[in-house]
């Protein structure tokens, strides 16, 4: 497996593990739609959160989270639409990041609640 899916997995292992450790429960990882995939879906509070990832070994270009842009909001967000509609889904919808930074196996986790909104139309 290529280094950087390696690390994208190790990502999201940390990323699941503090998620639970903070009272989400898992529902699904790495659910597809097309081309198109969702890094983990939670539950905390009734609330649905759709969770997208981002692992760095270095922030000297920026942190992780700065990486999600507008094309990945949008990739989001029509996907977590599919996923609703697949699952039939009726809660309350969040869209959360996990930025984790990895250097010399240490990692530091920064979770950013609300990270970003569904445009209105």
């Amino acid at each position: 497996m290529a280094k950087h899916l390696i690390l994208g997995q190790e990502g999201e292992d940390i990323a699941a593990r503090y998620l639970e450790e903070h009272g989400y429960t898992i529902l699904d990882r790495n659910w597809r739609s097309g081309h198109k995939e969702l890094d983990l879906i939670v539950t905390k509070d009734s609330t649905l959160v759709f969770v997208e990832v981002k692992t760095r070994t270095s922030t000297d270009y920026g942190a992780p989270w700065s990486f999600v842009d507008d094309k990945k909001i949008r990739r989001t967000i029509h996907t977590a639409d599919a996923y609703i509609r697949f699952r039939q889904v009726d809660m309350d919808v969040r869209f959360d990041i996990v930025s984790i930074s990895i250097e010399d196996g240490d990692f530091k986790v920064e979770h950013i609640e609300q990270a970003f909104f569904p445009p209105v139309e």
